[in-house]
């Protein structure tokens, strides 16, 4: 069995930002995983991604990407791939804003540790508004089914299965319009 983590990162709340938790959310409603592989809506995280990062055969991240993050010129919706070593190619930054995910501390720091994932794939996909309240940019919601079938690719190279649900579950987003907000309990 192997220990696969696919984590969605962004906010919800902001626009493109949230495309990470929706892929997450898409891929827990229409597909099961073997055992061993957890799909989870990392939210904003920080430093504490190292935890959940560690000693795992392989981590998919899914994030939006933009020209103030990583030097690319690609229309939105467009996804691109980096590998570990893409990542961490580059100096660790000053946090400018909560959304960024440290993801190359988080790396240095699990390399540091000795706990670093044996592989690991970035699923970038180049956002268009960060407009907070509004929900994905039509080319990004475009892009999420070329971006699970990144996934998929992936998860087939390390020989993980993955099947169709018989029945999908609710995706359970009540972010995005068409998904009304849940009641509150009492």
């Amino acid at each position: 069995m192997k220990n696969v983590l696919i984590g969605g990162i962004g906010s919800i709340l902001l626009g493109d930002d949230a495309v990470g938790p929706y892929v997450t959310k898409v891929l827990s409603a229409r597909y099961e995983f073997e055992g061993g592989v957890e799909v989870i809506d990392l939210g904003t995280p920080a430093l504490d991604l190292v935890e959940l990062i560690s000693n795992r055969d392989a981590v998919i991240l899914i994030d939006c990407v933009n020209k103030d993050c990583v030097d690319t010129s690609a229309e939105s919706g467009t996804v691109l791939l980096y590998r570990r070593e893409d990542i961490v190619r580059h100096s660790p930054g000053v946090r400018m804003d909560p959304h960024s995910p440290a993801l190359v501390e988080t790396l240095l720091i699990a390399d540091f540790l000795g706990v670093s994932p044996q592989n690991l794939l970035l699923v970038g996909i180049a956002a268009k508004s960060f407009a907070a309240g509004s929900d994905l940019s039509d080319p990004v919601k475009a892009s999420v089914d070329h971006a699970i079938a990144q996934i998929f690719s992936e998860l087939d190279r390390l020989n993980v299965t993955y099947k169709h649900r018989e029945k999908p579950l609710d995706l359970g987003i009540w972010w995005a319009s068409g998904h009304p907000m849940p009641a509150l309990a009492d």
